[in-house]
């Protein structure tokens, strides 16, 4: 059975596009299904950010295919993990779960790694250096990530 893994931030166009394509890129994806969604419906049916794109290609990640979303109640329910990028986000999954059990599968991204920072900041309004350090912070959760998954 696949391992389902869900990347969360608020519009889905910078941080879970990013996610979404390193952490397929990092894993078998016959055994892991990575998506991402948005806790606001801003950008629906978009693709991600050009700037999340050229940062990812940059280093050997298509994302560019990815359709933006936004995340449902139902997600909780499918999803083994979900990831969220910031606090703010995290809360808004969290108030969207029905019980504890749903509630337990919602963790800060960054909670995979020892870095000190505890938010992915959101690069949106940033320059093309702020998509890159994103990148990078991913990248490190990511692969802590992967390691679990793959134990």
């Amino acid at each position: 059975m696949k391992t389902k893994v869900l990347m969360v931030c608020l519009g889905n166009i910078c941080r879970s596009p990013l996610a979404e394509g390193i952490l397929k890129n990092k894993v078998d994806t016959s055994m892991v299904f990575v998506d991402s969604a948005g806790t606001g419906g801003y950008h629906i049916g978009n693709p991600p950010d050009s700037r999340s794109i050229a940062v990812a290609r940059k280093y050997g990640i298509d994302i560019s295919n990815q359709i933006c979303r936004k995340l449902t109640a139902a997600d909780l329910e499918e999803f083994d993990v979900l990831y969220a990028m910031d606090k703010s986000n995290y809360g808004n999954i969290i108030g969207l779960s029905k019980n504890k059990e749903q509630a337990r599968k919602v963790k800060l991204l960054l909670s995979e790694v020892k870095t000190g920072d505890v938010e992915i900041p959101d690069p949106y309004y940033d320059s093309v250096d702020g998509f890159e350090k994103v990148f990078q912070m991913i990248d490190a959760a990511c692969e802590e990530i992967a390691k679990k998954l793959s134990e």
